[in-house]
């Protein structure tokens, strides 16, 4: 199946109808699962139950405003600022380390707060690194092939950014910033022996910097045995697994689930997928899983068709968010499901958070931009050229 584009009557905004029932289907089974998960946290805080569901409503409401905004914007203007929106991302990780600006939870300081709403800066920074990367693969393409240099020197910035990033400390968004780097470059053209090289490179660093933080060594033991210590480091981790046996093949029912209810820390947030888990079972895990493929599937068959009609800017803008969204989510699935080590990362358009929810709503506004443009180049091509370059 090719993303197939008939001929537009007279401009307008084109969207991709399967990729828009994916996003809209993630966002109301987040919502409501947001909702169930947090119901009891608010009465908790002597705030009213609907405290959290309505929290996430103003966040939604304000991700789409912003969209919208992102959506109007041309994929010209986004190259040309792509630089300077990096230049600003560092800022913010600088700014967030400013002791009274930055605000700490949990012992980690990664947000601003700006009228009331906690911004997460480094949902910012992957933004804005996805621009900035599909902008310089574009313009050195051909070096980015050929010569080594041409994938270090941008690696030199981003080393920079997860510098501040583990100065938080947050290793998750860290490794995911590096992997849309070192994606876009691969699907670039970088060379295989060259990418293994970096690849392995990384990998050392990673396991060093495990190693020789005895917080999140633990953590990488505690994955490895939870049930040594299920009170203390396997807490989380044990609980999570228990939401996923008690749900079973069809889920205890929506709102019935019980692990939510002071067990399962952060249910709301890192651990949603869990809380699916056991109140909707198998088949409400699944469900999000297969959504999740149809998204990704949908924006890289986007990318190709882009890279086809000779837009590789926008080609490199759909791959860097596929890879950011379908990344973040396999890591979010694999900690709740005991796959991977217990990492703070959200999953993409569902768990609760304002930064976050806004910046994926702005991602996805991007998507709809390039899809758009793209629509208007294939539609105004003669017709056989069009077909051809459409199937993919």
């Amino acid at each position: 199946m090719s993303i197939r584009m008939k001929k537009p009557q007279g401009r307008q905004f084109h969207y991709d109808p399967l990729m828009l029932i994916a996003c809209t289907s993630l966002l109301v089974i987040g919502y409501i699962m947001v909702a169930s998960a947090s119901l009891h946290l608010g009465v908790k805080m002597g705030a009213s139950t609907m405290h959290y569901p309505i929290r996430q409503l103003i966040h939604i409401g304000l991700g789409m405003v912003l969209g919208t905004c992102v959506a109007l914007v041309p994929i010209r203007k986004w190259q040309q600022w792509g630089p300077w929106l990096f230049i600003v991302g560092l800022f913010l990780l600088v700014i967030v380390l400013v002791p009274g600006l930055g605000v700490k939870v949990n012992g980690s300081v990664r947000w601003l707060s700006l009228g009331g709403l906690r911004i997460q800066v480094s949902e910012v920074v992957k933004f804005f690194a996805v621009i900035y990367m599909a902008g310089y693969v574009t313009r050195h393409q051909k070096t980015v092939q050929e010569s080594a240099y041409g994938i270090v020197k941008p690696l030199l910035l981003f080393s920079l950014a997860c510098v501040l990033l583990l100065l938080e400390p947050d290793f998750g968004s860290a490794v995911v910033i590096l992997i849309i780097a070192m994606g876009i470059m691969f699907l670039g053209g970088a060379r295989l022996s060259q990418f293994v090289i970096l690849l392995a490179l990384v990998a050392v660093l990673a396991m060093l910097l495990v190693y020789f933080s005895p917080y999140r060594l633990v953590r990488v033991t505690s994955f490895m045995d939870p049930w040594k210590d299920p009170l203390n480091t396997g807490f989380q981790l044990v609980n999570a697994l228990i939401s996923f046996g008690r749900g079973e093949w069809l889920g205890v029912g929506l709102g019935s689930g019980i692990q939510k209810l002071f067990y399962l820390p952060e249910a709301h947030t890192d651990f949603l997928f869990s809380v699916i888990g056991e109140e909707l079972g198998l088949l409400g895990v699944v469900s999000v899983i297969g959504l999740f493929a149809l998204l990704i599937w949908r924006i890289f068959q986007l990318a190709v068709l882009a890279e086809k009609v000779g837009q590789q800017f926008s080609a490199f803008i759909a791959y860097g968010l596929g890879i950011w969204f379908g990344f973040q989510a396999f890591v979010n699935m694999g900690v709740n499901m005991g796959i991977l080590p217990t990492k703070g990362l959200t999953l993409p358009l569902m768990s609760y958070g304002g930064g976050s929810m806004m910046v994926m709503c702005c991602a996805v506004a991007l998507l709809f931009r390039v899809y758009s443009e793209i629509y208007e180049i294939v539609a105004s091509t003669p017709k056989g050229r069009a077909a051809a370059w459409a199937s993919a």
